[in-house]
């Protein structure tokens, strides 16, 4: 009854009708309301206030436009009259609490808490009908009308019901979460509990009472002893009284000190006795068991001990759980791996099921039993539409408590320390102790694709092993041929052949090799010890060839320093907005020189996409808007003379503008040889041996390290192929009217695919899915790792982890050190690369980057990001762009502002503010 009644009456509702203590009251639905407004001039401002964003300035004028027509409505006669019958039932002039109950309010994806306003102990039916209109009105109040529209919901679409509760005499009242709200841990309650009416608890007033209880077992884990100094109460004839208490507390916990009603402070007693904390708790589970969900209730105790549920909603900001439940028991703990590729945004379905297909694929090649690779491998778990693998096993094995922790700790460092983290925590205790069971499954895979083969090709012939690349990705390409006529069933086929059978084929065929390069740095760094900075070592790799990334960054510089010197077509570009000129390009009418650059360049690069391994993404040769936004803005740097990026802002001078990308690289290439002389020479002074084994160990780096982003592209053309027959498949669902349109394939999976192509129609199921994806896209917070109750190991507080005073005092935020240098400039917080415009020298803050971000970084000035270690993608490339960068920043994107002075030390991995 959501449309009829709004979210809190049909919650409470829905409770009174399970037999949950719900005070007795009544509701007026959204059709009084809309009663009330007929014939109000209220049209054309929700028209206007449709068409305004979260930053225009005429929205809070057009919400108190709203709220003056509401008011001025009034409550009907004939509604008037049933509030007067309703309420006389509740009792003579009883004291009620009046409550909004808006259409837009406790929906699964944003709870709209404390956007409507609430009146409480109102007595007479006069004071009744005025709180009413009140409410009524106050669905147009600022702050709701920036979050419907924050949250892209229509205002023409919401309306408001009143909810009239008659009150409780509490003798205490709080909040509770049937689920930790900060840790997600499911079945722990916490309970905020203070006397007085619940309003207290929930405005923030007050420093509650805080329980957390085990709903299983209703242990109390942990209490804390609030201050309580202030106390909202009833008043006699109607209203609230605001009572602050004074003294001074001398410290927490159960031997606190309390304030006592004359306000001199005493000894602290909690709210609640034990006995009440677990029926409280036990009350919350049969809320949360009812709704079948995690539950914020609002809860009230009387002066007779009974306790009473005044509201209940769902948790809407814990991430969920994976979507299955793993088939042996005991705790498990999920590494997000859309992480770990530095994705932050939720997979399509059709994206999701192309990854099965490759760990599924990945998974059989090893030797595990994958009965349908459909469904992915046994290890493989979604949550949140994205992709998580459960590593319990790898935690419980000696050897990958010893590998997994060092891989990450140049891939994704906190990921890394969570690892070692739950390595101590004895639910995860230890149960292989020997290397034979990945030895078992690792041996297939190398002797299946010759990996011993490659790395002595690699070792001694690196000619032949470059030429042996070339073969690999030819062979891949190779296996993309179809037939122009083949059938959609046919394309399916070829489709599922391509994911689970070929693309990660070319991974064991050319991963071994930049292993190989980055394996004979660290026995450079051996070999030199003490002699040797880690400053050094990354010195060596820094300009190296091969790096496909680098390579298209670079030539879509060269591509903007072509177009600048065309004023023609400068002005062209810099006049238009990004999305324009992709209209223009698809056209063919972008001037002659950029419209054939562009066409060359995305012949070459145009697979490439911002979050690419989701099939479900356009490519930018599909959608280039992206790419010609960044062109747009290389030119407007360039203007008033120079090549693009030349120029500096007029209100940024620093820092010193650095050499172009170009030349940049090239020096960087000439300082790494000239590291390499340095570092051979500093062999030589213990043998000539050394010096021999240094040169050559430093010579196979720089041929092979570039060659880290060579896997991933292979993959990413493979799912540009994908991609390109899925579309075609979409066309003819969208031309039989299984779909609305083809985009609508991608979310889908194979099956629902196959039976749209038997007839079944899937409009209903894509648009649901498509819903479920927007609400992913809104969140902001995203774990690294998840246990089986929903924990997130990093919100769980480790004793042993604290972060300096002096940085703490200092606002200085600490991360890893990723690229050397230090540079102080003005921060750009960028959450999607796509329209982003970033000014030379500007810092970028991001919460993490894939090769669609690394153009961006051509002008930037320094990078921090919230993800990453120091071999991650984004320290990989800022190191060759010679840009100072901070990788694995906790909240980096929330704890520092765009437009915000700051200095980034990238030896020392701190950002402090300037």
């Amino acid at each position: 009854m959501l449309a009829e009644v709004g979210g809190k009456a049909a919650n409470l509702g829905e409770m009174a009708t399970a037999g949950l203590p719900v005070p007795p009251g009544f509701c007026l639905t959204t059709a009084a309301y809309r009663r009330a407004l007929d014939g109000a001039a209220l049209g054309e401002v929700l028209a206007a206030l449709d068409g305004t964003d979260v930053v225009d300035s005429s929205l809070d004028a057009l919400a108190a436009r709203a709220r003056s027509v509401v008011l001025a409505a009034g409550v009907p006669p004939e509604v008037a009259e049933e509030v007067r019958t309703a309420y006389n039932r509740l009792g003579p002039d009883v004291p009620v609490a009046v409550r909004s109950s808006a259409t837009a309010e406790d929906l699964p994806f944003a709870s709209f808490a404390g956007q409507q306003d609430t009146f409480l102990n109102v007595v007479g039916v006069d004071a009744v009908l005025d709180a009413v209109s009140r409410c009524w009105a106050s669905l147009w109040t600022d702050r709701a009308a920036s979050y419907r529209t924050a949250h892209g919901i229509r205002h023409s679409t919401v309306a408001l019901a009143v909810v009239v509760q008659q009150m409780i005499d509490a003798a205490t009242a709080g909040v509770m979460f049937t689920a930790n709200p900060l840790t997600g841990r499911r079945q722990e309650a916490v309970i905020d509990a203070s006397p007085g009416l619940g309003e207290a608890v929930v405005s923030g007033a007050v420093n509650p009472d805080q329980y957390v209880v085990d709903i299983r077992s209703l242990q109390i884990l942990t209490r804390t002893i609030g201050d309580r100094r202030v106390e909202i109460r009833p008043l006699p004839g109607g209203g609230t009284e605001r009572v602050e208490h004074s003294g001074q507390l001398g410290k927490t916990g159960l031997d606190a000190a309390a304030i006592g009603t004359d306000g001199e402070v005493s000894r602290v007693e909690p709210c609640l006795t034990d006995h009440q904390i677990r029926a409280l708790a036990a009350l919350g589970d049969r809320v949360e068991q009812h709704y079948a969900a995690p539950q914020d209730t609002e809860w009230a105790m009387d002066r007779d001990g009974k306790l009473w549920l005044t509201q209940a909603r769902p948790i809407t900001t814990l991430y969920p759980r994976p979507t299955r439940t793993p088939s042996s028991g005991g705790e498990h703990a999920f590494l997000n791996f859309s992480l770990a590729q530095g994705l932050t945004r939720p997979l399509t379905p059709m994206g999701l099921a192309g990854i099965r297909l490759i760990a599924s694929c990945v998974a059989r090649r090893a030797g595990f039993d994958v009965p349908d690779p459909r469904t992915g491998p046994s290890p493989y778990y979604e949550a949140g539409q994205r992709i998580f693998f459960d590593i319990t096993s790898v935690l419980r094995s000696r050897v990958g408590r010893a590998l997994a922790p060092r891989i990450f700790d140049i891939m994704e460092a906190r990921s890394a320390a969570l690892i070692r983290r739950l390595s101590e925590d004895p639910r995860f205790a230890m149960t292989n102790k020997t290397p034979f069971k990945l030895i078992r499954h690792v041996a297939p895979v190398a002797a299946r694709y010759r990996v011993p083969e490659t790395v002595l090709r690699g070792l001694f012939r690196p000619a032949a092993a470059m030429r042996q690349l070339d073969k690999v990705s030819q062979d891949l390409k190779d296996a993309f041929d179809l037939p122009v006529s083949a059938t959609s069933h046919q394309r399916l086929q070829h489709v599922e052949r391509i994911l689970g059978e070929r693309i990660f084929a070319t991974v064991p065929q050319v991963l071994p090799l930049p292993a190989l390069g980055f394996a004979l740095l660290a026995l450079v760094r051996k070999l030199l010890g003490p002699d040797v900075s880690y400053d050094e070592l990354q010195t060596v790799i820094r300009g190296l060839p091969h790096n496909v990334t680098t390579e298209m960054d670079l030539a879509l510089w060269e591509l903007a320093s072509k177009i600048g010197q065309d004023p023609e077509a400068v002005e062209f570009f810099v006049s238009r907005g990004a999305a324009e000129l992709a209209e223009a390009y698809k056209a063919g009418g972008l001037p002659a020189r950029p419209q054939a650059g562009l066409e060359r360049f995305l012949a070459e690069y145009g697979d490439r996409a911002v979050a690419e391994i989701d099939i479900g993404m356009p490519r930018w040769s599909e959608e280039p808007t992206h790419i010609l936004g960044v062109l747009g803005n290389y030119l407007r740097l360039g203007q008033g003379g120079g090549a693009p990026g030349a120029g500096g802002s007029p209100r940024q001078p620093e820092p010193t503008p650095q050499p172009d990308p170009p030349r940049q690289f090239e020096n960087a290439a000439t300082e790494a040889e000239d590291q390499v002389a340095r570092l051979v020479a500093r062999g030589r002074t213990k043998s000539a041996l050394h010096a021999a084994v240094i040169r050559f160990a430093l010579d196979r780096t720089r041929r092979y390290a570039g060659l880290r982003e060579l896997p991933k592209y292979n993959l990413v053309l493979g799912l540009a192929e994908v991609r390109r027959h899925m579309v075609r498949i979409g066309r003819e669902l969208a031309e039989a009217g299984r779909l609305d349109e083809a985009d609508d394939v991608f979310f889908l999976d194979f099956e629902d695919v196959e039976l749209a192509l038997a007839g079944t129609r899937f409009q209903p199921v894509v648009a649901e899915r498509r819903q479920d994806y927007d609400r992913e896209l809104q969140r902001r917070h995203i774990p690294r790792m998840l246990l089986s109750d929903g924990t997130e190991p990093e919100a769980v507080v480790d004793p042993g982890a604290k972060e300096p005073a002096a940085n703490a005092s200092a606002g200085v935020l600490t991360g890893s050190a990723a690229s050397t240098g230090t540079v102080t400039g003005l921060a750009r917080v960028v959450m999607d690369p796509v329209g982003a415009h970033l000014e030379p020298g500007e810092i970028l803050v991001a919460p993490s980057t894939d090769p669609g971000w690394t153009p961006l970084f051509l002008t930037a000035g320094g990078l921090v990001m919230e993800m990453g270690g120091p071999n991650s993608h984004g320290a990989v490339v800022a190191r060759e762009y010679g840009i100072p960068a901070v990788v694995g920043v906790p909240d980096a994107t929330v704890r520092i502002a765009t437009g915000q002075r700051i200095t980034v030390d990238g030896a020392s991995g701190t950002v402090t503010p300037a």
